[in-house]
């Protein structure tokens, strides 16, 4: 599976507050909260679910992996995802393992590996 998701009772803002907090106690900033949701509705698109997209970033595990690979780039910075569906929140993320895994660089996957598991827990204490 490529992703990690994790389903919460708190809505979509709650969970993104929580998760906010969790990232920062991990060394990692919300760069970008993007409201897809009023994004669409503003381009004439009835998207009717409220749909967040977090980009988020730990600067010194960015500056480690750009360091080994420019192109590392290409996955950065993290989304993860927040959006309702059917009254459930979810929170979501693509596994950095996984994105990383087709650089085919050891040193990098085991970056990834840290980054994916410090980013579950972030995602498990948000829900």
């Amino acid at each position: 599976m490529f992703h990690y998701s994790m389903q919460t009772p708190k809505t979509v803002e709650k969970a993104v507050q929580a998760l906010e907090g969790t990232l920062k106690e991990e060394g990692f900033g919300v760069l970008w909260n993007f409201d897809l949701q009023g994004t669409l509705q503003n381009k004439g698109v009835d998207f009717s679910s409220e749909y967040k997209i977090l980009e988020v970033c730990n600067p010194k595990e960015a500056e480690k992996v750009l360091t080994e690979d420019k192109l590392v780039g290409n996955f950065l910075p993290c989304k993860v995802i927040v959006f309702e569906e059917n009254s459930q929140t979810t929170i979501s993320m693509p596994k950095p393992t996984v994105l990383i895994g087709h650089m085919e660089n050891q040193q990098l996957l085991d970056i990834a590996e840290d980054i994916e598991q410090r980013m579950k827990t972030c995602i498990d204490k948000a829900v």
